[in-house]
């Protein structure tokens, strides 16, 4: 069944998930919003803090959108854009 994604997530200082929706896979763009006021910083596959800088944004096929993680200025703003197609 494909879906559409469309999420808004403010960001927090604890790592969170992309999605509580354990084993979603999808096809996203992920944008850290231009009006934020600091780095997004995403959990590496090594542990390592990845850091995106404000308006900076990556598509990503097919990825378990449930393992991924980020931090940062709380109150600043992450979207996801795609579907399980």
């Amino acid at each position: 069944m494909n879906n559409v994604i469309m999420r808004k997530i403010i960001v927090t200082s604890e790592y969170q998930p992309l999605s509580s929706k354990k084993g979603e896979v999808a096809s996203v763009e992920i944008s850290a919003s231009p009006n934020n006021t600091g780095v997004v910083f995403f959990r590496g596959d090594d542990g390592s803090d990845v850091s995106w800088l404000p308006g900076e944004y990556h598509s990503l096929n097919r990825v378990n959108i449930s393992e991924l993680f980020l931090k940062g200025t709380p109150g600043d703003v992450v979207t996801i854009i795609g579907g399980t197609w």
